[in-house]
């Protein structure tokens, strides 16, 4: 056996890794066409903000006409108060994705609250009211701009609930 031969024979090196590599090419541009074609790109770019909120009840404070408008609006009802709702930390979010949901009303932070408007960004440290009632549950959620995808950022249970 000629040990020279075989430790210098390299023929078949070159076309297996060309293989190879022509093979992983075409697998990974089918993955990038196919995520765009059925359309799981879009989904990447609408992802929910990470966001954190706190919530400070005021149950002393029985007028209702912090950013609701309901029945008993102006009125003292002992098991109704004010809700502080703060962004804390995460992500900025435009005013006209959030919503409030619970409490004495449904409610769209910049079209109803008076003091937000829709380009308006919610960022750390912005806070807002909501009348609620001792017993309601609030959810602060976030849709996104073309209305597909919804989250809930966070949640208040008041303390008769």
């Amino acid at each position: 056996m000629q040990f020279t031969y075989l430790l210098g024979d390299d023929d078949a090196v070159s076309p297996v890794i060309g293989v190879i590599l022509m093979v992983a090419i075409t697998v990974i541009l089918a993955a990038v066409i196919g995520t765009f074609v059925l359309g799981l790109g879009d989904q990447v770019s609408n992802t929910s903000p990470q966001a954190s909120f706190t919530f400070d009840f005021d149950g002393s404070n029985h007028n209702a006409d912090a950013f609701s408008e309901s029945p008993n609006s102006g009125a003292s009802n002992p098991d109704q108060g004010l809700l502080t709702i703060t962004h804390d930390g995460g992500d900025g979010i435009e005013a006209g994705q959030i919503g409030v949901s619970g409490g004495l009303t449904d409610r769209d932070l910049a079209a109803d609250s008076g003091d937000f408007n829709s380009g308006d960004t919610v960022s750390a440290g912005t806070s807002f009211d909501y009348a609620v009632a001792s017993d309601d549950t609030v959810r602060v959620t976030w849709a996104s701009s073309n209305g597909g995808d919804t989250s809930t950022l966070g949640k208040w249970t008041g303390p008769d609930a």
